[in-house]
C-alpha cells in the first residue's frame, strides 16, 4: 500500500528510507523538513486515506530520531544504537540478572548468553564499538554482584576470595566491607577473583562483535582495579620494581633525590 508513497518521494527527489510503516525523510533544514512533512501528510490523507501519528512523527536532526533501533552520531555521522534500544537492552539484562532469582551463576550466564547472541546479531551492525564494550563491562559487573550476593556471609566470601587468588589482606578487607554487592562488584578483589576469562569459561557471550577486539574492556577493568589500589601484594605475589606503599608524592621525591645524587656523583 505504501509503495505509492515510495514512488511519490522518488518522483520528488527526496532521500528517504522506509520499512513497513516506519519512514524517515532527510532534508537540508528544519524549514524544509516542516514543509515536506506537511506535504507528505496531505498526500497520505488525500491519496491513501491515512493519517500520520503525531506522537511518533516529528521534524528533528538525525541524532534525535531513530529508525529500527538505530540512530546517528553528531558530527561525522556513524550508525549508533538508539537510546531507547539501549534502555530496553538494560531492562532485559536486569531482569535476567536479578540477584533474587535463586538461580546459580552458570544458569544465569546460559540464559543471558542466548539473549546476548541474538541481540548482537542485530545491533552488532552499529559503528560505535565502544558502546558495545561498555555494555559488556556492565554485564560482567552485574554477574560479579550476583556471585558476591550468593556467597552471603563474610567467612564464605573470605574463603572464596582466598581460593581464587586474592591476597589475605585484601580478601579480609573486602569480606568485611559494609558496602553492598553492586559497589563491591567493581572492587579490586572481585576483579581478581572473577576475571573476564572465568566468566568466559562459563559461556558468557559478548555484546561486542569479535571483529572489534576484546582487549579494551579487559584493560579498562584492570585499570579500574589498579586505580582502586590493586598491586602484586594484593594477589599474594612479591612486589615488582616500582611498587611501593609510600604515597605517590614521597615516591616522586625519592626519585628526584636519587637523580640529583647521581648527577652530583657524576
Amino acid at each position: 500500500m505504501l509503495d505509492e508513497l515510495d514512488r511519490e518521494l522518488e518522483r520528488r527527489g527526496h532521500r528517504f528510507v522506509r520499512y513497513a510503516d516506519d519512514c524517515n525523510i532527510y532534508v537540508r533544514s528544519r524549514r524544509a523538513g516542516e514543509r515536506v512533512m506537511a506535504s507528505v501528510a496531505g498526500f497520505l490523507a488525500r491519496r491513501l486515506k491515512l493519517r500520520l501519528n503525531p506522537a511518533k512523527s516529528a521534524v528533528a536532526v538525525p541524532p534525535q530520531r531513530k529508525f529500527l533501533g538505530f540512530s546517528f552520531t553528531s558530527g561525522m555521522p556513524r550508525r549508533r544504537i538508539a537510546p531507547q534500544a539501549l534502555a530496553r537492552f538494560k531492562s532485559r539484562v536486569r531482569e535476567l540478572t536479578r540477584r533474587t532469582r535463586g538461580a546459580g551463576l552458570a544458569q544465569i550466564v546460559e540464559e543471558l548468553s542466548r539473549y546476548l547472541v541474538g541481540w548482537r546479531g542485530y545491533f552488532g551492525f552499529c559503528e560505535t564499538p565502544s558502546v558495545l564494550r561498555g555494555l559488556d563491562q556492565w554485564v560482567r559487573r552485574r554477574l560479579r554482584a550476583i556471585a558476591w550476593k550468593q556467597w552471603k556471609r563474610g567467612r564464605t566470601r573470605f574463603a572464596e576470595l582466598r581460593r581464587r587468588g586474592v591476597g589475605k589482606a585484601l580478601a579480609a578487607q573486602s569480606a568485611g566491607s559494609p558496602h553492598g554487592p553492586w559497589r563491591l562488584s567493581n572492587s579490586p578483589a572481585l576483579t581478581i577473583a572473577l576475571p573476564n576469562a572465568f566468566l568466559g569459561s562459563l559461556g558468557l557471550a559478548r555484546a561486542a562483535s569479535p571483529r572489534f577486539g576484546t582487549n579494551s574492556g579487559a584493560r579498562s577493568e584492570r585499570a579500574t582495579a589498579s586505580a582502586n589500589g590493586v598491586d602484586d601484594r594484593a594477589r599474594g605475589r612479591p612486589p615488582r620494581f616500582g611498587q611501593s606503599r609510600q604515597p605517590a608524592r614521597r615516591v616522586r621525591l625519592a626519585r628526584i633525590t636519587r637523580r640529583r645524587d647521581a648527577a652530583v656523583a657524576g
